[in-house]
């Protein structure tokens, strides 16, 4: 039995029975160690008792560590976040930007990678969303030759196409950032899980993630990586009860040190759900233990009979191949898409439609059966 089989049998057999899962690009499935964790952590909410301040700071604070891991970043740049959008946003207001300043984005992202740039309008911030190419990517060429100019100040991307899994060359528009002094704002969550990041090998500046989706966790939780020179460097917008020094320690809360910490503790906002973040530390701890490259190897194999049979029966992918390709599989049959669509989910395929093209998005625990009958009904 090999690994992804036998943690398809240990950590994700609610799923059998339940029809074909390719959605994890919407909702990936908690593992059963991550719902045994949470299950107990909301158990003891009804005994208080057993929630002293120590257990909530070390549970934090192993999400920190795990979330450094992941992008081979330091734990004190790390702030958790309860969603990409949030993380963004604290991003986006952070940056002293000024008046006729242009920030780059590509046309067709994600609507988290646009709002909080239109919000920033009335300051005279200007956003400038680069055209896609012909095939519907990315037109990474252009805004290489946009970052260059003046008035160009930063660049917010997707590192994976929400509409089509098309996975930029992170590590040139590092290197282009770096040498033009840009800054470089990174929306990981439909990369981080199945594309492998390294931040010291690819410097940004911010990256935001949600880990509802590809990390296998629960809504709610979530981390935003601020590069360490930039930690003391930029102003946090929002003043967080927790951000400033002193407040791990409840019993002198009114002392009200003005300092924010040294790290990116800075940046968090809230009080954070510590049930949610114990269940995302046992996910995260899963794909760490397999290993993201293993489970991106995984994700390439599952896809590659998708991209052959759709290359032999002449129907058209709207997801690249080769090295922009990602575990985000998008085809559009002849015909009515929606329609298609919705027989695959009377058939029990669970899947999305998006920007005109049926989206499947397998993950760690996907067979191979299922894709072979995902593709024998797609057939018919």
């Amino acid at each position: 039995m090999s690994r992804f089989e036998e943690l398809r049998r240990t950590e994700f057999s609610a799923l059998d029975g339940q029809g074909i899962y390719l959605n994890c690009a919407s909702i990936g499935p908690m593992p059963s160690r991550a719902v045994a964790v949470q299950a107990a952590c909301n158990r003891d909410r009804a005994r208080p008792g057993l929630w002293p301040v120590d257990r909530i700071n070390a549970i934090l604070a192993e999400s920190r560590w795990l979330c450094s891991r992941l992008i081979n970043a330091g734990e004190d740049e790390i702030a958790l976040m309860p969603n990409t959008t949030t993380g963004l946003n604290v991003a986006a207001r952070a940056l002293p930007l000024k008046r006729g300043d242009v920030v780059l984005t590509f046309d067709g992202e994600f609507p988290s990678n646009v709002y909080p740039w239109l919000a920033r309008a009335n300051e005279g911030i200007l956003l400038e969303r680069i055209p896609r190419t012909a095939e519907g990517w990315p037109d990474e060429a252009r805004l290489h030759e946009r970052l260059v100019q003046d008035d160009v100040k930063a660049v917010m991307v997707s590192l994976t196409q929400f509409s089509n899994g098309y996975t930029i060359d992170l590590a040139a528009l590092s290197r282009a950032t770096r040498v033009t002094g840009k800054w470089l704002i990174v929306d990981a969550i439909q990369a981080l899980g199945q594309v492998p990041v390294d931040v010291q090998k690819t410097p940004v500046d911010f990256l935001a993630c949600g880990a509802q989706k590809w990390l296998l966790s629960p809504w709610g939780t979530g981390f935003l990586y601020v590069r360490r020179e930039l930690v003391t460097q930029v102003a946090p917008t929002f003043a967080g009860w927790a951000a400033f020094k002193g407040t791990d320690d409840y019993s002198r809360l009114t002392a009200y040190d003005p300092e924010p910490w040294d790290d990116a503790r800075r940046f968090e906002l809230i009080t954070l759900p510590v049930q949610d973040f114990a269940a995302m530390n046992a996910s995260v701890g899963l794909l760490l233990e397999v290993g993201v490259e293993a489970v991106a190897a995984r994700l390439a194999e599952l896809l590659a009979p998708v991209h052959a049979w759709a290359q032999s029966g002449g129907v058209q992918t709207t997801s690249p191949v080769g090295p922009r390709a990602s575990a985000i599989c998008c085809i559009r049959p002849p015909g009515d898409v929606s329609a298609a669509y919705q027989r695959l989910q009377m058939a029990g395929v669970m899947c999305s439609l998006r920007e005109g093209s049926v989206r499947v998005s397998p993950h760690l625990f996907t067979h191979e059966e299922e894709v072979a009958a995902f593709l024998e009904l797609l057939s018919r």
